[in-house]
C-alpha cells in the first residue's frame, strides 16, 4: 500500500427517516458495518439531537466510522477511515446503504498519508 490508509466519504439520499432519527438503531447498524469491515471496535459514542438527528463515532483499532443525519431531509453523511489494507471499506458502505433504504449514494473515496519517503508505508510499528 502506498498510503496509510483510505478515507470514503459518503452522502446518502432519500433515506428511511424514521430509521436514521433512531439512536439506538444507527449505533446497531453501525456497529454491524464495523465488523462486516473487519476493523475492530474501540468505543462508540452516539447522541440523539432534540427534535431529530443523531450523530455518532465508532472509533476502531483501524481508525473511525463516523455519521450525521438529518431525518427531516432524509439525509446522511458517512465518513470511514481505516488504516491498512485489509479492512473492507465496501462491504460496511453496502451493509449502511442497505439498512438506512438509501436511495441514491454519492461516494468519494481517497488515499490519506500519501508519503513519498521511498521506504513500504505501515499503519502500524513493524518490529525490526
Amino acid at each position: 500500500m502506498n498510503a496509510l490508509g483510505k478515507h470514503v466519504i459518503a452522502e446518502l439520499y432519500d433515506c428511511d427517516r424514521e430509521i436514521i432519527n433512531n439512536q439506538e438503531l444507527i449505533e446497531d447498524i453501525m456497529l454491524e458495518a464495523v465488523e462486516l469491515s473487519g476493523a475492530t471496535v474501540v468505543k462508540p459514542v452516539f447522541h440523539k439531537f432534540s427534535p431529530h438527528g443523531v450523530s455518532g463515532m465508532v472509533v476502531v483499532s483501524e481508525s473511525h466510522f463516523s455519521i450525521h443525519t438529518w431525518p427531516e431531509y432524509g439525509y446522511c453523511a458517512l465518513d470511514i477511515f481505516t488504516c491498512g489494507d485489509l479492512i473492507d471499506n465496501q462491504a460496511a458502505l453496502t451493509h449502511l446503504r442497505d439498512k438506512l433504504k438509501a436511495k441514491n449514494i454519492s461516494v468519494v473515496e481517497m488515499n490519506r498519508g500519501v508519503l513519498n519517503l521511498g521506504v513500504e508505508l505501515h499503519h502500524k510499528p513493524v518490529s525490526t
